[in-house]
């Protein structure tokens, strides 16, 4: 099954401690075009069902994340009756694969994230940024709208409209001082900041991380009474694996555990 991820041609995978690194590599700014679109959905459904993964890192090649729609590709892929709705569900469907991948992202802003770049991030677990990193929205300037509804999950409500209306660009270290992401690094430090956090994750137990991020996808829209109850029969169900029990035991022994992500 790791096979798989070997044979794609817009995005780049390597593998290594559990943590899938997955690189946007679609020159000259890595737009996202059909080919990198369903490359990226298929390499993270497949990711979902490899045990021997256990965190993703997201990051793009070159000096840009992605800057967004393939404007100069759209013709190609709108040509009939029925393409453009079937353009917009994969689109769609390429950030959902993205949070709902049951193994944790953590997306590397190597560069300008613009639009369905944007999107790609605010659909990830945990952010980190190179000061070189800036997110935007600026379809307004080609006459388009999209990515407001994934950027409400980052930005409040006065700077998203900043944003949407204007074309302004949020830099790293803004985005840090916001809280948006969890470091502004140097551009050569981007790569191994995001590893170590995947890499930590990568060694809890895998059962724990799954279901941690699927309850949280799940509660996010729910009422606090709602949402807290359904964590707690989640942790319920947690507290029954053979991996929770093994992390009460080797607490006890005061010793690392050992998770088969049972």
């Amino acid at each position: 099954m790791l096979d798989q991820l070997q044979r794609y041609t817009q995005l780049d995978v390597a593998i290594a401690n559990h943590v899938a690194t997955l690189t946007l590599n679609s020159p000259p700014v890595n737009a996202l075009t059909r080919t990198l679109n369903d490359e990226l959905t298929m390499a993270l459904d497949a990711i979902s069902e490899i045990d021997d993964i256990r965190a993703v890192v997201l990051t793009g090649a070159g000096k840009v994340f992605c800057a967004g729609a393939d404007l100069k590709g759209r013709a190609d892929n709108i040509r009939q009756a029925g393409d453009f709705m079937a353009h917009s569900r994969r689109t769609r469907e390429c950030f959902h694969a993205i949070r709902e991948c049951a193994k944790p992202v953590v997306v590397a802003i190597n560069g300008a994230a613009l639009g369905s770049g944007l999107a790609m991030v605010a659909s990830a677990d945990i952010l980190v940024a190179s000061e070189k990193a800036s997110l935007g929205l600026p379809e307004v300037d080609v006459g388009l709208l999209g990515g407001c509804r994934h950027a409400m999950r980052l930005f409040s409500h006065s700077r998203l409209r900043r944003m949407a209306l204007t074309g302004y660009r949020v830099g790293g270290e803004e985005l840090y001082r916001l809280g948006i992401v969890e470091a502004c690094v140097a551009a050569d430090e981007l790569l191994a900041a995001a590893l170590e956090i995947a890499t930590t994750i990568a060694a809890k137990s895998p059962v724990s991380t799954r279901m941690g991020k699927h309850t949280m996808n799940v509660i996010e829209d729910m009422s606090l009474r709602d949402g807290y109850r359904y964590e707690q029969d989640m942790t319920a169900a947690i507290g029954k694996t053979s991996d929770a029990r093994e992390a009460q035991l080797a607490f006890k022994e005061k010793r690392a555990p050992v998770f088969t992500g049972r």
